[in-house]
């Protein structure tokens, strides 16, 4: 059983369709429900930052133009930017071969990372032996 609540059930007049059953079947989904979401900059490749999605947050991304995450620590959905003005504009969607991961592809407008950077990766590479080919 989902570590989160479900979305109300849509009333009759007003009723929002469900996440494409062929895509939520494809979907990995973790024991409480989630799926990772790596989050890129569209035009650079930037990598921003990595948020967790159920299928109800899955649903909103693809049909609103704005990414919507699952908190874990919350346990409540949230759009991207809707406190902090740092909103992420949906470009694409995409579910990785394994359908454990989503890649979403964003303009982003301000700090992608709640600590006020670009990235959640700025300036936190670690030491690491470089490979070569």
């Amino acid at each position: 059983m989902s570590q989160h609540p479900e979305p109300d059930p849509p009333s009759v007049a007003g009723e929002t369709p469900g996440l494409d059953p062929a895509v939520a079947h494809a979907l990995k989904k973790d024991a409480s429900g989630l799926v990772a979401a790596v989050v890129q900059e569209h035009d650079t490749g930037d990598v921003l930052m990595l948020g967790w999605m159920d299928e109800e947050a899955l649903r909103r991304t693809l049909t609103s133009g704005r990414v919507t995450f699952y908190s874990r620590s919350r346990q409540e959905y949230w759009r991207k930017g809707d406190t902090s003005g740092h909103v992420q504009y949906v470009k694409s969607v995409s579910l990785d071969c394994d359908g454990d991961a989503l890649l979403v592809r964003v303009h982003q407008v301000g700090a992608a990372c709640h600590t006020g950077t670009r990235t959640c990766f700025d300036g936190r590479e670690l030491a690491a032996v470089v490979g070569s080919a």
